[in-house]
């Protein structure tokens, strides 16, 4: 085992690092806002480049720009000057990265930006650098030191370029008014987009796969259609879909201690009146809350202040779905 204070290192990098970040909240100037304005009303895309370390970071800034309802996608700058810039439209504006200002990649491009009348937002720790003296807009992400020893691998840097860049995107978040809904949009695949984007409505069982009885019926009968059905209960209502009550496996158990005969009980002798129910309109998770709240595992669809019957959802539902 080493004698090396790997905890003592670990901990040096942080300190280094929230310095950095604080000196770079002086950064958040009229340069910054200018930057904003320019993205908010942007007709095209936020096109971000960066050489290295940067390039990294800036697929990440593009990433959370695209996520939080600003257009943008990454360029390799290498691959801009073999055809790519051809993504790159007049529309746009191109963010780039480099902590140098220096990246002869990015610098050889410069030219065609400007004859193209490209709006050009450039992140350097210099507004003296090629890049920041070319840029349109210069935002400086200018750090004290580096967290590596050797002032060599970008740490502290980097970290300065991501939270800028974070700056930028949820500032105009906000300026957009970009609500939750608009962020399950872009991510429909996710859990969060699965709890925002699917309503009652699209989960639950309805028509021919409601388990139902009239209250005309047999208990035994009732017991078939919850088993034939798979839910777990059976709802009692009329040919019109009028709800009388709703009857649980919950229920059987409880009258199994009532002395009651299966064989020749009516339904409508032991269902529970009334039942929980919840709007079509509603979304998947205020259905699941319901559930957790109410410990029940059913709800009974219907129009507000309705007794019709629309459909019935299940926990199942929600579980195949996601939601849960």
């Amino acid at each position: 085992m080493t004698e090396f204070d790997f905890q003592q290192a670990g901990k040096k990098v942080l300190h280094i690092e929230r310095d950095g970040l604080a000196e770079l909240e002086q950064y958040i100037n009229d340069d910054f806002t200018l930057a904003c304005e320019k993205i908010f009303h942007c007709q095209g895309r936020v096109i971000v480049m960066g050489m290295g370390k940067s390039g990294h970071i800036g697929h990440k800034i593009a990433a959370t720009f695209a996520s939080t309802g600003t257009p943008s996608f990454f360029v390799h700058p290498g691959e801009a000057s073999h055809g790519d810039l051809g993504m790159v439209t007049e529309k746009d504006i191109v963010l780039a990265i480099s902590n140098s200002g220096e990246a002869s990649e990015i610098l050889a491009l410069i030219p065609v930006l400007k004859r193209k009348q490209i709006t050009l937002i450039c992140m350097t720790r210099t507004p003296q650098s090629t890049m920041g003296k070319a840029s349109d807009i210069h935002l400086c992400i200018k750090v004290p030191k580096e967290a590596c020893p050797l002032g060599l691998a970008p740490t502290t840097s980097t970290t300065a370029t991501l939270v800028m860049g974070d700056a930028l995107a949820i500032a105009l978040l906000r300026a957009r008014g970009f609500t939750a809904e608009d962020f399950a949009l872009s991510h429909p695949g996710g859990a969060l987009g699965r709890k925002l984007l699917l309503h009652v409505s699209d989960l639950m069982n309805k028509d021919e796969d409601i388990p139902r009885v009239t209250k005309d019926a047999t208990l035994r009968e009732a017991l078939v259609e919850i088993t034939r059905k798979k839910l777990g209960m059976t709802v009692i209502c009329d040919d019109s879909m009028l709800i009388n009550g709703i009857f649980t496996d919950g229920d059987l158990r409880r009258i199994f201690d009532l002395g009651i005969d299966l064989n020749n009980a009516k339904i409508s002798d032991v269902m529970t009146r009334g039942g929980i129910r919840i709007r079509p309109d509603c979304l998947a998770v205020e259905a699941l809350n319901l559930m957790q709240a109410k410990h029940i595992t059913s709800l009974l669809v219907t129009e507000q202040d309705s007794d019709i019957l629309l459909g019935v959802l299940h926990m199942h539902d929600l579980l195949q779905a996601g939601v849960v």
